[in-house]
């Protein structure tokens, strides 16, 4: 996650991103109270960039610029809850314990199954040993990518390493573009220009509940909403964050660039009434 990436959004009628399909779904989790949901935001909007220093989009290592990723875990069974552990190791074999805080957290936790389903965006919190602790617990069988997201000495870097989850696992084909997606009585449409690798244009995340449109967003995490790409294939990663977190309506806008060709999977999510909505959309990215 970090300055300003930009995701080329699609446009209605033209489109090789027609984006979206089925909701991932309506999360409705604890909300933390007594930290400031503003800090960390002007209303410039922050995203991750589309390609590191070594021309790789992120997410795609375990080790990156002397930083590694080391799971205590490889494993999880099914429907059962996990006490996820990792640490991040610098070059010295130390573990890292200084992190910087972006959008109101020291780390993101992305896990997703590598058929793009089982989205979960998790905060673990850190032990003074370094090592990093959350609860997770796979919906179903399968392989899934963990992505550590974190910032160090002001330098942000995402990591990911594979989880196995044992057992019979079927592969879910990715659902096809469409521009409206729903979670319970939650409807999300996507507005935006054409897709194309490497453009920079802007996406737009209009949001409704029964038929009205949401006029009061709330700050999730510093931000009107949190929006994370990833690649069919390969799940390169993208992180994005609004460009305009202090404008009020219902509509969520976002700037990204794509790292190359292909289809992927969108998760957006905003905050209403002290609940997380997740929505999911399917973009097509031309060479």
């Amino acid at each position: 996650m970090t300055g300003a990436t930009r995701i080329a959004g699609f446009a209605a009628g033209v489109v090789a991103v027609a984006g979206a399909a089925a909701a991932v779904g309506l999360a409705v989790g604890p909300i933390d109270r007594g930290h400031d949901t503003s800090a960390g935001h002007g209303g410039a909007g922050h995203t991750a960039a589309a390609m590191d220093d070594h021309g790789s989009p992120p997410g795609l290592a375990v080790t990156q610029d002397g930083l590694s990723l080391v799971p205590a875990v490889r494993t999880a069974v099914a429907g059962t809850a996990t006490q996820y552990a990792f640490r991040i190791v610098g070059e010295d074999g130390e573990t890292v314990r200084d992190f910087d805080v972006e959008h109101d957290r020291a780390m993101h936790l992305i896990v997703v199954r590598r058929d793009l389903t089982g989205f979960q965006h998790l905060h673990p919190r850190m032990d003074a040993d370094g090592t990093w602790r959350t609860p997770f617990t796979p919906d179903a069988p399968g392989t899934y990518r963990v992505f550590a997201d974190f910032s160090h000495e002001g330098r942000s870097t995402t990591l990911g390493v594979d989880l196995g989850v044992p057992g019979a696992a079927g592969h879910a084909e990715l659902p096809a573009p469409a521009e409206v997606a729903s979670a319970g009585p939650y409807t999300v449409r996507l507005q935006g220009s054409a897709v194309q690798r490497g453009a920079e244009s802007d996406l737009a995340f209009q949001v409704s509940r029964d038929g009205e449109r949401v006029e009061d967003l709330q700050p999730y995490l510093g931000a009107r909403g949190h929006l994370v790409a990833l690649r069919e294939g390969d799940l390169a990663f993208l992180h994005v964050h609004p460009l305009d977190d202090a404008t009020p309506g219902p509509s969520v806008r976002f700037r990204v660039e794509w790292p190359g060709a292909g289809r992927y999977r969108l998760f957006l999510q905003v905050r209403h009434d002290g609940r997380i909505v997740t929505t999911s959309f399917t973009v097509e990215v031309r060479a």
